[in-house]
């Protein structure tokens, strides 16, 4: 069976921190973007970085194990938008300001069971994020 989200079997286990991208500017998931997830600064002094692409519904749903067990502290998710703008410009005519993007954000001690959705809304001139489910 296939739960809520497409292609997420229900009661598998998951990565602990998952991404996508949506390009806003074309109303589509923005594929083969490269994203890289790496510590900042964590509980147990651990420095790791995991890297993976964006598939054909822009998400990354490995990134980590999921026996992976996450510790408290900072995280930055990188997204290497440069070459998704090259291919996209002649398409639609328009190149990206951003050539990457890096967000940053925080695990608490008392949420280090739950799961971080972590998006990113991209469009040539701008982008937004925030903790999806």
């Amino acid at each position: 069976r296939i739960g809520p989200r497409a292609g997420h079997p229900v009661g598998m286990a998951r990565s602990p921190i998952t991404t996508h991208v949506l390009d806003t500017t074309r109303g589509r998931p923005a594929k083969d973007v490269p994203v890289t997830l790496a510590t900042v600064s964590v509980a147990d002094g651990s420095s790791w970085s995991v890297s993976g692409l964006t598939d054909a519904d822009g998400r990354i749903a490995d990134l980590l194990p999921a026996s992976h067990d996450l510790q408290p502290g900072v995280y930055v998710i990188t997204f290497e938008c440069e070459e998704y703008f090259r291919r996209t410009a002649a398409q639609y005519g328009v190149s990206g300001f951003y050539p990457k993007v890096a967000i940053h954000f925080e695990v608490k001690a008392d949420q280090v069971k739950e799961h971080y959705h972590v998006p990113l809304l991209l469009n040539p001139y701008g982008y937004s994020t925030y903790r999806g489910s």
